[in-house]
């Protein structure tokens, strides 16, 4: 595992997206597995720069997404495709056929989940898999467990994501109380790795994490593992790394 360390946001968002820009660069068909959430999109920002400096060509790289709601199609504004859609694939070149997500429209679980292990596998494994890094230490909607669950699967939504989410919609009925998400056994299977975080409150986590015992506890542990990992975190959120 190999630790970036960066001044701040900005500075992290910069080092990440030169990391990926590197992989499109040095194999333009890749295939890159992307991470919605707060903490990607500067590194997003920073790639669509690039893009319209004539720096970046997406037109043969192919996406594939860790999680999206379950229940909530493409055009609502609170799905994992939207957000996608707003922040990166609208704004470069990259073929939106080329371009994919759990289905969030289908209501048989066990179908969307194999559907999706059948897309990932169809497009030939995931060459890099960007990851965010939840307080809890959960990656895509891998939440703290007894096990490590290997492939996409249906996950219900913790009682204080759900009140988080409260807000973004009309009514209480309305917010998402399920989610499909990649598997752990899937993302270790990507050819390499990249954690990026940022902000003082997420100390603790990188430290447990990445210093810590291996635990389905903390699912992002199981990274350490991975032959070939980056995590590219701002100076507040390795404050209690020595």
């Amino acid at each position: 595992m190999r630790i970036v360390r960066a001044e701040d946001y900005k500075d992290m968002s910069r080092k990440a997206a030169n990391i990926i820009s590197a992989q499109v660069i040095m194999k333009p068909d890749c295939v890159l597995g992307l991470a919605t959430g707060s903490t990607p999109i500067g590194t997003y920002e920073q790639l669509v720069e690039w893009y319209k400096k004539g720096d970046l060509d997406f037109s043969k790289v192919t996406s594939v997404n860790l999680d999206e709601y379950k229940g909530l199609t493409r055009d609502n504004d609170q799905s994992y495709y939207y957000f996608m859609n707003d922040h990166l694939f609208s704004k470069v070149n990259i073929d939106k056929n080329n371009t994919h997500l759990p289905d969030g429209t289908e209501s048989d679980s066990d179908k969307a989940c194999s559907d999706y292990n059948k897309v990932i596998e169809s497009v030939g494994g995931i060459d890099l898999q960007l990851l965010g890094l939840g307080h809890n230490g959960h990656i895509g909607f891998n939440e703290p467990a007894d096990e490590f669950i290997p492939e996409t699967h249906c996950v219900d939504l913790t009682p204080s994501t759900i009140e988080a989410n409260k807000r973004f919609f009309a009514s209480y009925d309305d917010v998402p109380k399920q989610a499909y998400t990649m598997g752990i056994k899937t993302i270790m299977l990507a050819k390499s790795v990249l954690v990026v975080v940022s902000g003082e409150d997420k100390a603790a986590i990188v430290r447990d994490a990445f210093f810590g015992p291996i635990t389905p506890k903390v699912q992002a542990s199981v990274l350490q593992l991975h032959p070939n990992v980056t995590v590219v975190a701002d100076k507040a959120a390795l404050s209690l790394v020595k």
